[in-house]
């Protein structure tokens, strides 16, 4: 049994901010998530490429990389829609993939799945670099926000319509640190 680390969100928040998902639960799923994404690759011939989504899906991706029982690689692309506080608007990627994904079996990795632009916008620019399979890994879905049609092939929690924070989530680059999601009034 793990150990269950308890952690109060910073006094700046603690009086808007309440738990959603503890990091044990978080722990708990990311390992099933990790032996789903494990049997359903396991397969193939070459490692896994792991496209992480920068800055969020850091943590859910290093915690889902070590629950792996198959080869895997890390590459990362940096999405910013928030500016620095809530969603901003323009989208703008930046395209940090070194290695060649003609191929390969693609895995994007991201922190939560809101309207579904930004994860469709890259989705079509990795799809232009010919992998041989691209699925969508998702901490949380909040589904209430779509606005594109979505599939998100390996999906941690489904939450409602709140402001989340914590487990690499931030508000304005901060509480990334949070070893839980909590949502914010």
């Amino acid at each position: 049994m793990p150990e269950v680390v308890t952690k109060k969100p910073p006094v700046s928040v603690r009086g808007n901010a309440k738990a959603m998902i503890s990091s044990a639960r978080i722990d708990k799923r990311v390992r099933e998530l990790g032996k789903q994404i494990s049997e359903t690759y396991a397969d193939i011939d070459t490692p896994l490429v792991m496209v992480v989504i920068l800055k969020g899906a850091t943590v859910f991706a290093a915690d889902l990389l070590r629950s792996l029982t198959i080869p895997a690689e890390l590459e990362f692309m940096r999405a910013a829609s928030y500016g620095s506080g809530t969603s901003g608007g323009r989208l703008r990627l930046a395209h940090m993939v070194e290695g060649p994904l003609v191929g390969r079996h693609v895995l994007l990795v991201e922190d939560i799945v809101d309207s579904g632009r930004t994860i469709g916008a890259i989705a079509k620019r990795l799809k232009k670099l010919g992998p041989a399979s691209l699925r969508l890994a998702a901490l949380l879905d909040r589904p209430a926000r779509r606005e594109v049609e979505t599939q998100i092939d390996f999906t941690g929690f489904v939450i409602p319509d709140k402001f989340v924070i914590g487990y690499g989530l931030d508000y304005a680059g901060l509480y990334r640190e949070l070893p839980g999601i909590y949502s914010l009034s």
